[in-house]
């Protein structure tokens, strides 16, 4: 009964994603930084990971996965991304017995300091602005039975340039399912799937003059530049995963994706990991196939994992992806198990 309850949630699932993107088209988002992957394991197995995320990374990859892990969690992660912008996250996930995990996440894109221009100084006025995206994020993950496992998060998300800001409210969610058909799992989900999104603040206001033509009126008056709002970055993720070899040294694991956004075209990411005595890991991956005109393409990483004792242990992990014209970014986190 329990097993074919868990059918009949997927099926739900993949059904109810159809409806939301049936509604959906092409064209600009808001909040693109959404997009952006976290972990090195993760984005150097080319992003192909909706169907292996079971660690902390696993609360921005598939919220349903935080709940097969059997231990705590924290990592921090960071990227150097583009035009020297800094691209820094953080999680931590606790497992609750029975009762399931929860998990916490802070995803913060800082573009630096600019300095401020007008029409009068346009090589610069010799004061500052910065500007900054955020994401929070609440997770609850839970076992629906020995194979089959639900998650959602809860986020808000926060775009500010200088004194004009926008938010939102969104939720994520996610199935996993282990097979017993040489490990293979299955995993989908829809992230960013929300409010829209519109600038607003003191930097839209402006002096305004409603009747130009009239001479001697009020040619000051205070109004408010209007801005579009825009949707979030929604996206469907189905994947594949199996470890093609496992045994007490070695690990082979192989993972795809399929993407579906409401913003680009639909793609395919593929990855794989070398995992040696639980200890090193070697990855490799492509990002973005059959996406026309995409700058993304080849990742690789590497990974270090040590456990002091049964109850503590250390990850490092580190990632190069290729932007093609734009040169490449590296990734780098630290991660705790308690």
């Amino acid at each position: 009964m329990v097993r074919n309850l868990s059918g009949k949630i997927l099926i739900v699932f993949l059904l109810s994603v159809a409806c939301v993107f049936g509604q959906s088209k092409v064209g600009s988002t808001s909040a693109p930084f959404l997009n952006i992957g976290i972990g090195p394991r993760a984005i150097s197995m080319g992003g192909a990971f909706v169907a292996t995320a079971s660690d902390v990374s696993s609360l921005y990859w598939n919220p349903a996965g935080a709940s097969r892990s059997d231990i705590n969690e924290a990592m921090f992660s960071h990227s150097s991304w583009f035009a020297d912008i800094n691209y820094n996250w953080a999680g931590a996930m606790l497992k609750l017995g029975d009762a399931g995990t929860v998990g916490l996440n802070l995803t913060y894109l800082d573009y630096g300091d600019m300095e401020i221009t007008t029409l009068a100084e346009q090589d610069g006025t010799g004061q500052f602005f910065s500007a900054h995206d955020l994401s929070m994020g609440l997770t609850y993950a839970y076992n629906l039975t020995d194979r089959f496992s639900l998650g959602g998060t809860v986020k808000y998300i926060q775009s500010k340039i200088w004194n004009t800001s926008a938010s939102a409210f969104a939720m994520d969610l996610g199935v996993l399912f282990h097979s017993d058909i040489y490990g293979l799992r299955i995993g989908a989900t829809i992230t960013n799937f929300g409010t829209g999104m519109k600038m607003d603040g003191k930097d839209l206001l402006v002096q305004h003059d409603i009747d130009p033509n009239n001479y001697g009126n009020n040619d000051q008056i205070l109004a408010s530049l209007q801005t579009d709002e825009f949707p979030l970055p929604l996206t469907f993720r189905i994947g594949l995963a199996m470890d093609v070899l496992n045994n007490e040294e070695h690990r082979v694991t192989l993972a795809a994706d399929a993407l579906h956004p409401n913003d680009n075209d639909e793609s395919i990411n593929v990855g794989g990991e070398y995992m040696f005595n639980n200890l090193i890991a070697f990855r490799v991956g492509y990002k973005s196939l059959f996406l026309d005109n995409s700058e993304e393409g080849l990742t690789a990483g590497v990974g270090l994992n040590y456990n002091f004792t049964s109850d503590f242990g250390v990850r490092v992990d580190y990632a190069y992806q290729d932007f093609g014209m734009l040169d490449y970014t590296q990734h780098f986190s630290l991660g705790i198990k308690f």
